[in-house]
């Protein structure tokens, strides 16, 4: 009988052959290293066998099992691009979700050239990096993995010899030996600067030549689409991307990030902004090294030039005089020494803000414009649209400010500091209070936005709270005044419970100098976001929305930011969130009100005459929103998109999708051209009478009552803490931010992330299929034609498919049998058999009710997911097995306060990573 790696080798072919490779290599660094033991232990290129228990539950064991995994993930990367580059090799179209098989679409439905490129450059997709604890790596681990798939694509290269090959080889054994010997997991908390550092690596060495990458794409996929390719040589034509950063911004539950962390945090984002200008700045003034004379240039030009010098004095006069014969190299230096940063620097850049210096980064473009013009004039057009057309194109990405910081804070955080604030301005008698104010809160907020003027100018003598929220939003204010507000997001406000929420932070922005008088009205400077996350804040959205945008400082703050942008559209943009919801409902109810709720906040801004973004709060497992892309945005809502897409990337999620430059773009790629396919499909084809909406709105409203059943039963939470490594998850050290927000032991204060992830470290994966079953059935019996009804849709209707398909996968990775073994943990045995019997029993009927559905095996359906996990499951059981032995040990040494305690624990610690390596997901 065949292994199962052979199996797997004879059905998906290249991938594991260099997975034998890799671990061969890996075999070879075990025995050099004095672990002999351990070489025969290597799982799919040895015959499968159990360690004895102390090797088992031994560090090196599963260290070795955890970097195993992380290779497998690393081929199966490579597999996926090699795979999708062998595909374009004939025809760019034919892989899915891409600019060419859009275009293609577009074609087919009718749309024009010229519709394609009106919506092009409204297009904005704008991916947000958070340091959500999901990441269990340590920053040194990801970098000497990320240098091993480069060596991994470097030796398919047939251009080598034998002889290079083999130092290739060496190379990749090199990087297993620090792999080996170097910590893989957080021992202590990580900081929150290493996290920004991390972000910054993403921005300053990834994205930039993948920005540009991108351009090149879209302008092939354009041309092979057979539209006209001159019609794409402006960049301004291009649809836009920008980053934004949750890390030195996100204070929800987190009580490191001060006001210190945010000034740093928004300095290194501009420092690190400037790192790219330069280095382009540099680059393009070597390329312009043309031999030309001052007088060979136009008037304009000349006059340009002479006005430059003059602003930088000295600088300027060396710099003509050293190039004298290159009128365009010099030019080039002048726009490089106006920028406002210590030049003689070449390392830690510094900031050095003079009166010549550029205030903003739209500056620099239009004299790069005005290079690009001169250029064409003397007849090297290619010149000024590509190299000059990269500068600014990197310009209107990245900008001055590199990322945009999102604030975030919780309504009740907000609530109390306002408490603290009117109490240190008017004083602690009863009169004083907002709720003695006739009509409440609301009537003192009202009353106040009428005013522009602060409750105090000095607030050490107010709360912790108070100063907390007002220092940060003093540091913004201090910020946008000194340079731009294109460094700052959105001020968010988790948990928006009420308008009220929403209007408390206009009080701060006052507070800290952000409102002004506009018109007859005070105006906010910056926007102002909700975010909904449970169910029912969903479903009070609609009337929560109409409210704030009903109110006139409001409406006064959207058109003033509106002028500001010099646009004469409206926006209001909303955060929905995945998790909590999910946390909250289950899959069904989760899916389907996020959907009816975008629907109904969309009809809501068209009232006001404002058009909703939204800005999705997605995870990196399909609890949490997670999903391929360009599946992800076919799902939204008929006028939904409007060009827009903004979506949080957190913990490992940004690594997967975005640690290699060419799955980078591709993963952009994906987002940019589904938005703008999805916007036009929108815009001009009539909206289809929806047969989803009935349908599933019964589905979700069941799908809540059936997991709300379980995970109300009041011996639930405690299968849960003794069932799952929740307790090992909260001592962890994989993200600054703690696992709870105010250290309650409650669902509600339990944060989406750990809950995701203990489930799915045992296997049991329920928050993305309980309650499905019981639903389906239900529909099944009581309403049969509804149900073929849905068996017709998940054929064809992009939502139904897109939440089937992440059923599927999830079922794909729950585990009856690791489950069970988990269950063993649960001392009270008449607890752990009720729980487990209703938990098995929705399973198999979720099994069941799906077959039902999709009528194919899975292996036929998925077949590289299929045969990825049966190769994953061989090891996986080993790891499972020690992790369930070191939480009973490591549980018992904590109860009785037994040595050895420290040692299970990093141990545990280990199993975790090592799982989450082998699931490819933590929460």
């Amino acid at each position: 009988m065949k292994s199962v790696f052979t199996q797997v080798q004879n059905a998906l072919g290249r991938p594991y052959d260099d997975l034998e490779f890799l671990l061969q290599c890996f075999s070879e660094v075990l025995a050099e290293s004095g672990k002999q033991e351990l070489v025969n232990l290597i799982p799919w290129i040895n015959s499968p066998r159990q360690p004895d228990e102390k090797l088992l539950l031994s560090n090196d064991y599963i260290h070795l099992l955890s970097m195993c995994f992380q290779l497998l993930n690393l081929v199966e990367v490579n597999g996926a691009v090699q795979s999708r580059r062998a595909k374009e090799q004939d025809n760019m179209s034919r892989v899915n979700g891409l600019w060419a098989i859009n275009f293609k679409m577009l074609k087919e439905k009718g749309i024009s050239e010229k519709q394609i490129l009106e919506v092009l450059p409204e297009v904005l997709v704008e991916p947000v990096l958070t340091a959500h604890p999901t990441e269990a790596k340590r920053s040194v681990v990801l970098q000497e993995y990320r240098k091993l798939y480069l060596l991994l694509v470097k030796r398919e290269n047939q251009m080598y010899t034998r002889i290079e090959r083999e130092d290739i080889r060496d190379e990749i054994k090199q990087i297993l030996h620090r792999l080996w010997n170097i910590g893989e997991i957080y021992i202590e908390k990580p900081r929150l600067e290493s996290e920004l550092d991390n972000i910054l690596h993403y921005l300053t060495d990834v994205f930039p030549d993948v920005v540009v990458f991108l351009d090149k794409r879209l302008k092939q996929a354009w041309k092979e689409s057979g539209f006209d390719a001159a019609l794409l040589n402006d960049t301004d034509l291009f649809p836009g991307l920008s980053f934004g950063n949750w890390v030195g911004g996100d204070r929800d539950g987190h009580p490191l990030v001060s006001a210190e962390i945010t000034r740093m945090t928004l300095n290194k984002l501009r420092i690190h902004a400037f790192i790219i200008v330069k280095k382009e700045l540099l680059a393009l003034a070597q390329k312009l090294s043309i031999y030309l004379d001052i007088q060979q240039v136009g008037k304009a030009f000349r006059d340009r030039v002479a006005h430059l010098s003059k602003e930088l004095s000295g600088d300027g006069q060396r710099i003509l005089q050293e190039h004298k014969k290159e009128v365009f190299k010099a030019y080039v230096q002048l726009l490089l020494h106006k920028l406002p940063i210590d030049l003689s620097q070449e390392y830690n850049m510094t900031l050095e803000d003079r009166a010549n210096s550029y205030q903003n980064s739209d500056q620099l473009v239009e004299d790069l414009d005005f290079l690009a013009d001169e250029l064409e004039k003397y007849g090297i057009p290619e010149v000024a649209q590509v190299d000059v057309g990269r500068c600014k194109r990197l310009l209107q990405v990245f900008g001055f400010h590199l990322a945009q910081l999102d604030i975030r804070q919780n309504s009740q955080y907000h609530e109390k500091a306002l408490s603290q604030l009117v109490t240190a301005s008017l004083g602690e008698s009863k009169e004083n209070r907002i709720e003695a104010v006739t009509g409440g809160k609301r009537a003192f907020l009202d009353k106040e936005l009428t005013i522009n003027r602060p409750f105090l100018v000095d607030h050490s003598g107010t709360g912790e709270e108070a100063r907390n929220v007002i220092e940060s939003f003093q540091v913004v204010s201090n910020h946008i005044n000194k340079y731009s507000r294109r460094s700052i997001g959105k001020f968010i406000i988790s948990m928006t419970r009420n308008t009220e929420d929403l209007l408390t932070v206009y009080l701060f922005m006052r507070e800290a100098g952000m409102t002004l008088k506009h018109g007859d009205l005070l105006a906010a400077k910056l926007p102002v976001v909700p975010l909904f996350e449970t169910i029912e804040d969903l479903q009070a959205s609609t009337k929560i929305m109409d409210d704030y945008l009903s109110h006139p400082v409001v409406m006064n703050s959207l058109k003033y930011q509106s002028e500001r942008a010099k646009s004469d559209i409206l926006y209001q943009d909303v955060m929905i969130g995945y998790s909590d919801s999910n946390k909250d409902g289950g899959i069904l109810a989760s899916s389907w009100f996020l959907h009816e709720a975008q629907q109904a906040l969309t009809k809501v801004g068209q009232k006001h005459g404002v058009i909703i973004r939204f800005f999705h709060g997605t995870g990196g497992s399909i609890s949490r929103g997670s999903g391929p892309s360009h599946w992800f945005v076919k799902t939204l809502p008929q006028g939904s998109i409007n060009g827009k897409l903004r979506v949080t990337e957190q913990g490992e999620t940004i690594e997967r999708k975005y640690a290699h430059k060419v799955n980078a773009a591709y993963n952009l790629e994906l987002m940019l051209a589904s938005v703008t396919a999805q916007t036009l499909l929108h815009k001009h084809l009539p909206e289809e009478n929806d047969a989803v909406a009935d349908l599933f709105h019964k589905l979700g409203e069941r799908g809540r009552d059936f997991y709300r059943d379980l995970i109300g039963d009041p011996d639930f939470i405690r299968f849960f803490a003794e069932a799952t490594p929740i307790d090992v998850i909260e001592s962890s050290k994989i993200g600054s931010r703690p696992a709870r927000r105010t250290g309650k032991r409650s669902m509600d204060d339990l944060r989406a992330i750990p809950w995701v992830f203990s489930w799915a470290q045992s296997r049991f994966n329920i928050t993305s299929w309980y309650g499905v079953g019981s639903t389906l059935k239900e529909m099944q019996t009581q309403n049969s034609p509804e149900f073929e009804q849905l068996r017709k849709l998940v054929k064809y209707h992009p939502f139904v498919r897109y939440v089937v398909t992440n059923l599927d996968s999830s079922l794909a990775a729950t585990d009856e049998g690791i489950m069970a073994k988990y269950a063993g943990l649960v001392e009270d045995v008449a607890i752990r058999d009720r729980m487990m019997r209703k938990i098995s029993q929705e399973l198999k009927l979720t099994r069941d009710m799906l077959s039902e559905l999709l009528q194919k095996p899975f292996q036929e359906r998925r077949k590289n997911h299929y045969f990825s996990t049966l190769l994953r499951a061989e090891a996986l059981n080993h790891l499972h097995e020690a992790q369930i032995e070191l939480l009973r040990k490591w549980r018992n040494s904590r109860s009785k306060q037994l040595p050895g305690e420290d040692d299970h624990l990093f141990a545990l610690l280990q199993c975790v990573n090592a799982i989450a390596n082998a699931l490819g997901s933590t929460g």
